[in-house]
């Protein structure tokens, strides 16, 4: 039993990370109906920011706090510059756009900090809790705290305040919004440096798990969608949920399927994909599209 809790605790661990980049995606998804595969690369480029900065002599939190704010400031910029262009094209033109996106910042990246991997400092103490032979690290407990943080901030922003508010204004119907007085265009460009200052969060936890390296986030955003999908892609809250479900269940099969084992561990995500898809595209705390004909 001990066995099973110790799998349980370090699936919830990495899960909070999943969840962190799949709220990233469902906050961009949320404002402007965009999948954002890109969302994973600008997460590693905001850790490449904060490592320089740790690099350059900064302390670690002070290092975060400016990477936030310049990630903040780079989503938006994005959106003005990249995606506004495109904004009422065909679907497939956009994910055109994300995908190339994606190759461009990750080729900055090498160009930039080369490809060479890097360590990245931990922010958390090493060590862990002990409890009924139970072994809980303290990086582990930092990593659910720090997505509970962000997930409380979310909350406090979008329901009790009035930009939160415009946002989901906009979100739930734009032309609505726009003739109420909200600036549509603007709280867009919002909705993306705020997806962009969380996944930046999401980059900074996975770095010092992984090497510092420009495809560290690859496998970290199929998790992500994994979890976006399970929980809904018009859902915050479901993104968290998702994220924690797909961690437990990527750990446990890793664990106690023989053929999983640590190689497959990554087929887990693309299962779940498949099969919410198939079961209930909607995810499992989104809300069903409903059309008159």
């Amino acid at each position: 039993m001990a066995g099973f809790l110790q799998q349980l605790v370090e699936g919830l661990g990495a899960g909070a990370i999943y969840a962190s980049l799949a709220l990233a995606l469902v906050l961009i998804y949320q404002f402007t109906g965009i999948v954002n595969f890109a969302q994973g690369e600008l997460a590693m480029f905001s850790t490449y920011i904060a490592w320089q900065c740790v690099a350059a002599g900064l302390p670690f939190w002070a290092a975060l706090a400016l990477t936030l704010v310049v990630s903040f400031a780079g989503g938006m910029l994005i959106e003005r510059v990249i995606i506004r262009p495109v904004e009422g094209a065909p679907e497939l033109t956009i994910v055109i756009v994300t995908v190339g996106l994606f190759i461009f910042v990750n080729a900055a990246a090498g160009w930039i900090w080369t490809f060479l991997i890097k360590d990245f400092p931990n922010p958390f103490p090493g060590g862990a809790l002990q409890a009924g032979g139970i072994s809980v690290g303290y990086a582990t407990l930092g990593v659910l705290g720090v997505v509970a943080l962000v997930m409380g901030l979310l909350y406090l922003l979008f329901q009790h305040t009035r930009i939160g508010l415009g946002m989901r204004a906009v979100a739930t119907n734009p032309a609505s919004a726009r003739l109420v007085g909200i600036r549509v265009g603007w709280t867009l460009a919002l909705g993306w440096g705020l997806a962009a200052t969380v996944g930046a969060v999401s980059g900074v936890l996975v770095a010092p798990l992984l090497f510092l390296e420009p495809n560290m986030m690859g496998g970290v955003l199929i998790y992500a969608f994994a979890a976006a999908t399970l929980g809904g892609f018009d859902s915050p809250g479901g993104a968290v949920a998702g994220g924690l479900i797909v961690g437990v269940a990527e750990t446990l099969a890793g664990a106690y399927v023989g053929f999983i084992g640590s190689d497959l561990k990554v087929g887990v995500p693309l299962v779940i994909i498949l099969g919410v898809l198939l079961l209930r595209p909607q995810g499992l705390f989104g809300r069903a599209v409903v059309e008159r004909a």
